[in-house]
């Protein structure tokens, strides 16, 4: 089978990522301290302030896609996700996220998450009865239903108000195969807006169910660069966006920038 993948643009999403309740995305501790927490966040290494995975931003929107569009899941790599059968040539949902390359029609991913870096640190140090360098620990109590043996645990968490960044880069390619011409289209990026609204109305990280991983998603800056960008022939393009909210439509809003593609 004869491929080539050219690229056609890539759209950079920028903004923030708001806190609305205590946010735990658990990571690892190194040492066990006496009144510390239990669970821990995820921090930098290197400035040791929390922040949010690609990943795990990514692989919640995933999931909540699957859900929302009732895919079918079957088990890859002892996890169950939706992935195209192998005769099939890739659904949107696989187009967006990718496809494996042992598949005939494998896809690599058009979307990349980056890590959500603090934006507002200055603010986290200052709050009041802050239990741990940018965090804060709430103590929860798990009862035994058989004995009502007590038992307490420390969990830290992000408090609420903290902000984060949000970027992510959606790649869009012209695909030739055979002879035959697929190319992507804006309105895949209407399924990635999909899924931060369905994150805002679930939660991301652990513990959702009792109240923790609200956030709320605020789109600043869409900018495109076409493939004449990176060769030096084009200018890219910023469209700035009102701060508050997640727009309406990706797909509306740059399409009378792909005229010519649509």
């Amino acid at each position: 089978m004869s491929e080539q993948l050219q690229l056609k643009a890539k759209i950079v999403i920028d903004g923030e990522i708001e806190a609305i309740t205590g946010l735990h995305i658990g990571g690892s501790s190194t040492e066990i301290s006496i009144g510390g927490a239990d669970l821990v966040v995820v921090r930098n290494p290197y400035n040791n302030q929390p922040y949010i995975p690609g990943s795990s931003l990514k692989g919640k929107m995933r999931c909540l896609l699957e859900k929302a569009h009732n895919l079918h899941l079957r088990e890859v790599a002892k996890v169950r996700m939706h992935q195209c059968e192998k005769e099939k040539k890739p659904c949107w949902l696989c187009r967006i996220f990718g496809l494996p390359g042992e598949h005939p029609y494998s896809s690599p991913t058009r979307l990349y998450v980056r890590d959500g870096e603090l934006l507002n640190a200055d603010e986290l140090e200052e709050l009041p009865g802050a239990d741990m360098p940018f965090t804060e620990v709430k103590t929860e109590v798990a009862i035994d239903r058989i004995t009502s043996a007590a038992n307490p645990r420390n969990i830290e968490r992000v408090p609420a108000g903290a902000k984060f960044s949000l970027s992510l880069i959606f790649n869009m390619y012209k695909l030739c195969r055979d002879g035959s011409v697929e190319e992507d289209t804006l309105e895949d990026l209407d399924r990635v807006l999909e899924g931060l609204r369905l994150i805002e109305d679930d939660y991301l990280g652990g513990h959702g169910s009792r109240g923790y991983g609200q956030v709320k998603f605020n789109v600043q800056k869409i900018t495109i660069k076409k493939a004449e960008y990176y060769r030096g022939e084009e200018e890219e393009i910023t469209k700035e966006l009102a701060e508050g909210a997640l727009p309406d439509s990706f797909s509306e809003l740059l399409k009378p920038h792909f005229q010519e593609e649509q």
